[in-house]
C-alpha cells in the first residue's frame, strides 16, 4: 500500500512539472518570435475605470509607437483588472529590462478603448528583452522536482523493507511453530438442505426428530412392515446418518487421504466400506415425498425442532414451520460434557479445545494432525477416551506426535472393570504408545506462542497443541420443557414405557431415553447398540407391534487391533464380579474376529455364533503376573448375574445374553464360564 501511494505521488509531480514546462515554453518561444530592434517596446497595459493609483516608477525616455493611456489615480474597485507588469524572473542576470514609458495622468474620468491602441496590446507585439530566456533555468527546476520524487520513493521503499523485517524477526521461525496459527478455529455453519421450509412436507405420517443411529434403525424397520410408508427425518446434522463407532477407531487407522475425506473406512478384514449406512440416492427429496406412490425417506438436514405439541400432534421447526405427524419418534441423542475450565476460557484457548462426537469432530483433528501437531491431549479414561488414545497414538508413530491421557480414575476404564483387568488395561494402552497420566484433574489452562499449557494438580505441566475432552455425555433433553415430557431424576433422559412410548403417538428411542427393562429395572444406555435396539423396536411400536423392551444390548470396545472386549447387562464396576481367564492365542483378537466373520459390525456378530460346546478342561483364573489374554467377568447383584464382560472372547454374546435372561443364583460361576468355551484352541 505504501509503495502504490509512493508511485501515485510522484507520478502527479511529474505531471505538474511537465504542465508548467510546457506552459513556460510557450511563453519563451512567443517572445522569441519577435525580433529585438533596439527599441523599448514594453508591453501595454490594460485599463479600464479604474486602477492601482499613482505609478510606482518612472521610467523615462521611452517612446512607444503607439502612446498609452493614461494612468488615473482613483482606487481601483476590481482586482482583477489591476495592471501586471511583465515577469522577470527567468531572466539572466545581466539582461536589461525594458524601461516603463512615464506616463501622464489625465482625466480621471477618460479611458481609451481597445481600438486606440492599435493593437498593441497583442502578445505578439510585445517588445522582446534584450538577451535570450534561460532555458536551463526551467530544466533546473524540472530535474530538482524530479530528483525529489525519486528520494521520496526510495524513502517509502526503505520504510516498507524496514518494517516486513521487522514483522519477519517477531514472527517465529517455520520450524518452530507449524502453522497452525493461520488456521483458526473454522465456526460450524451446518448448511440448510433443503434451504426453505416450505420445501418441507406439513404433513407426514411418520416423523423422525434426530438423524442417529436410533432414527437409521427406527426407518429401516417402518419400511420392512411397510414398503410404502412416506417417512420424514429432521436432523440439526449437516448429514445424512451414519456410525459413530469408527469415527474412534476405524478411521483413524486408514492411510489413503483420498478415502479418509470421502470418509471410508478399512475394517480389520481389510475390506473398505462408507461410514454412511445407506448412500445418497437411497434418500428422497423432502419436496416431492408426500407425491411418491411409493413412498420412501426423505432427510430435512440442517433443521432443529424447537417444540412438540403432543395434543395437536404437531412439532415445530426453528423458524417457526409447522409439521403435522401421525406418529412421530424423539431420538435426539446426547451431549458431550466439558470442563468449567474450558468452558470460561477466552476464545483462542477454546479454539483449542474439542469434545468429540461426529464426523466434524473426526475433521478438525484430522487436520491439525495434518498441519504437524506434536502433542495432543485426551482427556477421560473411559470408553471413548482411551480408543481415541490408542488410535491417535498409533497414527502419530510416522510423525513422532506425542499422545497424552490424563483422567481422574486410577486405571482405564476404571468405573467398568474391575481393578486388576482395569491396571492391565493401562498397561497395553501404554504399549499402544500412550502417555497415560492418572489420578490427576486439569488445575488451569494458558495459551503460548500457539500452544496450550495445562497446569495438573499435581504440579506437571503438559503441553499440546490441541485437546480432546472425553468425559461423558448427556441426554439431549432440550425439547422437555416446551413440549411437556417428563425427565427421570435419577438417571436423566425423557421418562417411557417399556414399549418406548412417553405419550399417545410419540415415542423415543437412543441416548435421551430412560426405559423400563422387564428384567433389570429402570435403565438408561448410551450405547451404539442399543441405539440400533431401541430405534428398531420403536419403528416396529409405531406400526402397532406393541412389544415391550426384553432384548438386551451389548456394547464393544478395542483398545487397537490386539484387546477388545464385549459387554451385556449392567457393568459397573462397583458391583462384585467374578472372573475367569485363559491364555489367549492369536484368534483371540478383535482383528482376528473381524477377518474371520468377514463382518465389520459386532452387532451382527452373534447371528454368526457356533453352537456352545462342553469346555475340554476347566477355567482357571491367572496367576500373578500373567497375562489376562481372554476370558469372563460376571457382575452380580444380590448374587444373580446382571452383567458380563466377554475379555477377547467373541461370537458368543448369544449365550451371554441367555445367563442374563435366566435370573439365577449360581453356585459355581466357573462352570458358566465353560458355556463361552474360553479354553477352544
Amino acid at each position: 500500500m505504501l509503495l502504490r501511494n509512493a508511485l501515485r505521488i510522484v507520478r502527479k509531480a511529474e505531471i505538474i512539472i511537465y504542465q508548467n514546462s510546457q506552459i513556460n515554453t510557450s511563453y519563451v518561444r512567443l517572445f522569441a518570435s519577435n525580433k529585438n530592434d533596439g527599441s523599448c517596446k514594453p508591453p501595454p497595459r490594460k485599463s479600464d475605470e479604474c486602477t492601482t493609483g499613482a505609478p510606482r516608477r518612472s521610467i523615462k525616455n521611452c517612446k512607444p509607437e503607439t502612446p498609452l493611456p493614461p494612468t488615473p489615480t482613483r482606487e481601483c474597485k476590481n482586482p482583477l483588472q489591476a495592471p501586471v507588469p511583465p515577469r522577470v524572473d527567468t531572466r539572466t542576470s545581466d539582461c536589461k529590462i525594458p524601461p516603463y514609458p512615464e506616463c501622464e495622468a489625465g482625466s480621471r474620468t477618460s479611458t481609451h478603448s481597445a481600438q486606440d491602441c492599435g493593437k498593441s496590446h497583442m502578445m505578439k507585439e510585445c517588445p522582446q528583452p534584450e538577451c535570450p530566456y534561460d532555458d536551463s533555468s526551467r530544466q533546473k527546476k524540472y530535474t530538482k522536482h524530479l530528483f525529489g520524487g525519486v528520494l521520496f520513493l526510495l524513502a517509502s521503499l526503505a520504510a516498507i523493507y524496514y518494517v516486513g523485517l521487522h514483522k519477519r524477526r517477531e514472527s517465529p521461525p517455520p520450524s518452530a511453530v507449524k502453522v497452525p496459527s493461520k488456521k483458526q478455529k473454522k465456526v460450524r455453519r451446518i448448511p440448510r438442505i433443503p434451504l426453505s421450509s416450505a420445501d418441507i412436507p406439513n404433513e407426514i405420517p411418520y416423523l423422525l426428530i434426530g438423524g442417529g443411529t436410533a432414527s437409521f434403525s427406527a426407518f429401516r424397520a417402518i419400511k420392512s412392515i411397510d414398503p410404502t410408508a412416506k417417512v420424514l427425518v429432521i436432523t440439526n446434522d449437516g448429514f445424512y446418518p451414519y456410525m459413530r463407532p469408527p469415527l474412534s477407531k476405524e478411521m483413524w487407522f486408514n492411510e489413503d487421504p483420498v478415502s479418509t475425506k470421502q470418509l471410508q473406512f478399512k475394517q480389520w478384514n481389510g475390506t473398505e466400506r462408507s461410514i454412511f449406512y445407506e448412500p445418497e440416492d437411497f434418500y428422497a427429496q423432502c419436496k416431492g415425498l408426500k407425491e411418491q406412490a411409493n413412498g420412501g425417506v426423505a432427510v430435512a438436514r440442517g433443521w432443529s425442532v424447537k417444540k412438540v405439541d403432543v395434543y395437536e400432534r404437531k412439532a415445530y421447526l426453528d423458524d417457526g414451520y409447522e409439521i403435522h405427524y401421525d406418529k412421530c419418534l424423539l431420538a435426539t441423542g446426547s451431549i458431550p460434557r466439558n470442563l468449567d475450565l474450558f468452558e470460561n476460557a477466552p476464545k483462542n484457548i477454546k479454539e483449542k479445545v474439542i469434545t468429540y462426537r461426529g464426523i466434524y469432530d473426526f475433521e478438525e483433528i484430522d487436520e491439525v494432525i495434518k498441519d504437524g501437531a506434536k502433542s495432543i491431549v485426551v482427556i477421560g479414561g473411559s470408553f471413548l477416551g482411551s480408543e481415541l488414545a490408542c488410535a491417535l497414538a498409533r497414527r502419530g508413530r510416522k510423525t513422532q506426535m506425542r499422545v497424552h491421557q490424563i483422567y481422574r480414575e486410577s486405571g482405564n476404564m476404571a468405573k467398568i472393570l474391575p481393578e486388576y483387568l482395569s491396571q492391565w488395561t493401562t498397561e497395553r494402552v501404554k504399549d499402544e504408545g500412550v502417555n497415560v497420566i492418572n489420578n490427576t484433574e486439569v488445575e488451569d489452562v494458558n495459551i503460548e506462542r500457539n500452544t496450550l499449557i495445562l497446569t495438573l494438580n499435581n504440579g506437571e505441566k503438559v503441553k499440546a497443541q490441541q485437546v480432546i475432552v472425553a468425559i461423558g455425555v448427556d441426554p439431549n433433553t432440550e425439547l422437555a420443557e416446551e413440549s411437556g415430557l417428563e425427565i427421570d431424576e435419577d438417571f436423566g433422559g425423557y421418562l417411557v414405557n417399556a414399549e418406548l412410548m412417553a405419550r399417545s403417538h410419540l415415542w423415543i428411542a437412543g441416548d435421551c431415553t430412560c426405559f423400563y427393562d422387564t428384567q433389570l429395572g429402570r435403565r438408561r444406555v448410551e450405547h451404539h447398540d442399543h441405539a440400533v435396539v431401541s430405534g428398531r423396536l420403536a419403528g416396529e411400536n409405531m406400526t402397532g407391534a406393541g412389544k415391550p423392551y426384553w432384548h438386551q444390548s451389548m456394547f464393544w470396545s478395542d483398545l487397537g487391533p490386539d484387546v477388545g472386549y464385549e459387554a451385556i447387562g449392567i457393568v459397573d464396576a462397583a458391583l462384585p464380579t467374578v472372573g475367569v481367564f485363559a491364555k489367549a492365542t492369536d484368534k483371540d483378537t478383535p482383528k482376528a474376529v473381524v477377518t474371520a466373520t468377514d463382518e465389520g459390525n459386532r452387532a451382527k456378530m452373534e447371528a454368526r455364533a457356533p453352537p456352545v460346546q462342553p469346555a475340554k478342561k476347566p477355567p482357571t483364573a491367572p496367576k500373578d503376573g500373567e497375562d489376562y489374554g481372554k476370558g469372563v467377568i460376571f457382575y452380580l447383584r444380590d448374587d444373580i448375574v446382571v452383567g458380563i464382560v466377554l475379555w477377547n472372547v467373541f461370537n458368543r454374546m448369544s449365550v451371554a445374553r441367555q445367563v442374563l435372561k435366566d435370573g439365577k443364583k449360581y453356585k459355581d460361576l466357573n462352570e458358566v464360564a465353560k458355556l463361552f468355551n474360553i479354553h477352544e484352541e
